[in-house]
């Protein structure tokens, strides 16, 4: 059984359908004892660091995300879930978990690209992601395929070692980022088609 958390974070439904039309059974909960009874973890979300924080060690989910971790639980963070995993946002200036070290930086309001022209924030839409280690989640990422971003945040692991793929928005961060037996992609995974479905499955069948 999979469990996604519910933590306030929004955006679990459309999780959940991506995860049953690939055929492995999960369930939507914010419970500490299905979340910790779970063969895997999924932690999505949308939304602001700051909130989520609140709710997270509201439930008590804070300290089972850390109990899971350290059983070497297979952890998947997407969008702010990714960022709740570091140490410290910019957003809302709010301590987070802290799993993966480093910080959660802000895009520079005049972010822009290689004309020169100004970019939007947040980013919104669809880029690629460039693996710069090998990892099994992204087996099979061909160098075509995009996935669909939104966000004005983005990690910055402190060790390199933790960077697993990287996109290029005006500048090049970290998009996916591992740790022992945590993956995390700031793009969302489920609204990025078949080539989002691959790598959800591939996550899905992950022994690390």
């Amino acid at each position: 059984m999979i469990a996604i958390i519910d933590y306030d974070a929004g955006n679990l439904a459309s999780v959940a359908r991506a995860v049953s039309h690939l055929g492995h059974a999960n369930v939507i909960t914010r419970n500490v004892d299905e979340i910790r009874s779970a063969d895997r973890i999924i932690f999505p979300g949308v939304g602001a660091a700051g909130s989520a924080m609140i709710s997270l060690k509201r439930l008590g989910i804070d300290a089972v995300l850390h109990e899971a971790f350290n059983q070497g639980k297979p952890i998947l963070g997407i969008c702010l879930g990714t960022q709740i995993i570091m140490g410290y946002s910019e957003e809302n200036q709010t301590r987070c978990l802290d799993i993966i070290p480093g910080v959660v930086k802000a895009f520079s309001p005049d972010i822009r690209d290689s004309d020169g022209k100004r970019l939007k924030i947040p980013q919104m839409g669809w880029n690629r992601v460039r693996p710069v280690k090998y990892h099994p989640v992204l087996a099979g990422l061909k160098e075509t395929d995009e996935f669909y971003f939104v966000h004005g945040f983005y990690p910055e692991p402190t060790y390199m070692d933790h960077i697993v793929g990287t996109t290029h928005y005006g500048i090049k961060f970290a998009s996916v980022v591992g740790y022992r037996n945590i993956l995390a992609t700031q793009f969302h995974l489920e609204k990025s088609g078949k080539p989002g479905l691959a790598l959800l499955n591939n996550f899905c069948w992950w022994m690390p």
